[in-house]
Parts: C-alpha cells; sequence; structure tokens
C-alpha cells in the first residue's frame, strides 16, 4: 500500500447514509479500521443513523454482505473493512485479489460506490501501522466514501438533467404533421 495518500478534502456528511462491512478475522486490528472510520464520519456530519455496520467472519465473505447492501440502494457508498497478513502459504494473496475484484464488480454491477478498505500486509507490524498506527487507513476510508458519495450524487443529478433535457427536446416521428393524416392505404410511404 503506498504511503501516498491524498490530501484530505472536506465533505459535509450530513444526509449520507453508509454500510460498513467489518470482518472478524484479525479483529482487534479490523475493529480499530472502524473506530477510525466512524470518527471520521462523525465529523464530517454523519448521523449515527446513518450508517450500518454488519459484521462478517472474514474477508472472503466481505464482497456477499457488501453486494447485498448495495443492491437495496439504501447507501450513498458502502466502505469494507478487513485485515489479511501474509502466512506461510500465498493464501493472502488469493484473498487479497478475490475480493477486490469482486468489491469492484459490486460497485460497478449497482453503481453505487464501494470502498475496499481489505489492507493486506505481510506482518502484523504492517497492519498495525495501518490500522491503529500513523498511517490511519480507516481515516482515509472514510475520506474516500465521503467523496465519492458526493461525486455519486452529483453525477447522478447530472445523469437525471441530461435525461430530462434529452425528454425536452425530442419530438416524436409524425407527431403535429399533417402530411401523413391523409395517407391511410400506405402510411409507411413518404
Amino acid at each position: 500500500m503506498s504511503e501516498d495518500s491524498p490530501q484530505p478534502t472536506d465533505f459535509e456528511g450530513h444526509g449520507y447514509r453508509f454500510g460498513i462491512v467489518a470482518a472478524r478475522f484479525n479483529q482487534s486490528l479490523v475493529d480499530d479500521l472502524l473506530d477510525r472510520c466512524l470518527r471520521t464520519l462523525d465529523s464530517a456530519g454523519v448521523r449515527e443513523e446513518d450508517i450500518e455496520t454488519v459484521r462478517v467472519p472474514g474477508a472472503h465473505e466481505i464482497p456477499y454482505a457488501a453486494a447485498m447492501m448495495a443492491k437495496g440502494w439504501e447507501f450513498d457508498a458502502v466502505i469494507t473493512l478487513g485485515v489479511v497478513i501474509a502466512g506461510d502459504t500465498h493464501h493472502h494473496e488469493m484473498i487479497a485479489s478475490a475480493t477486490s475484484n469482486a468489491l469492484q464488480r459490486v460497485g460497478l454491477d449497482w453503481e453505487i460506490p464501494v470502498i475496499n478498505g481489505i489492507i493486506t500486509v505481510n506482518n502484523r507490524a504492517q497492519a498495525d501501522d495501518r490500522c491503529s498506527g500513523a498511517m490511519n487507513r480507516g481515516r482515509e476510508f472514510a475520506l474516500a466514501a465521503l467523496e465519492m458519495a458526493e461525486l455519486k450524487r452529483r453525477l447522478i443529478q447530472r445523469l437525471d438533467d441530461l435525461e430530462a433535457a434529452q425528454r425536452e427536446s425530442d419530438i416524436l416521428p409524425f407527431e403535429d404533421n399533417d402530411d401523413f393524416a391523409d395517407d391511410e392505404e400506405e402510411p409507411w410511404k413518404f
């Protein structure tokens, strides 16, 4: 994970709704991510009742819960939180790749921002630094969710405006055109 994080941007979170999916595996680390994420959302003005958190066994179960949260269109964004630490095998690489791909698909399929907050590290010290140390990834995930939620609303409004303009400018064929009204025998001929 890069240490070159985007500069924080101020977003007013009042009125936005967030779903959070947090793994129980490596729970103390995930709890630190969750706490920092919730504090950031709170400081941005997101009301406690506008945040729903669900817990799942591990990172591999996160995409399913994220998809179910996204499917209901209740939330402006879904934040996923998990910690995968390398072991003696390459299992952590499979988990990281599979969950990343699945979460991206959830976001695209349901047209909702899904913040991939599943941290994959080589050891516990790296996990501690990212979850409870100076890196503060929980805060970064919350800020990304706030920014993407605001962007989602802007883009949806833009699409709605374009659709309304298109409806206003559309003229149905033969509407208000008397040239074709008298040609009952062969209406397809011009």
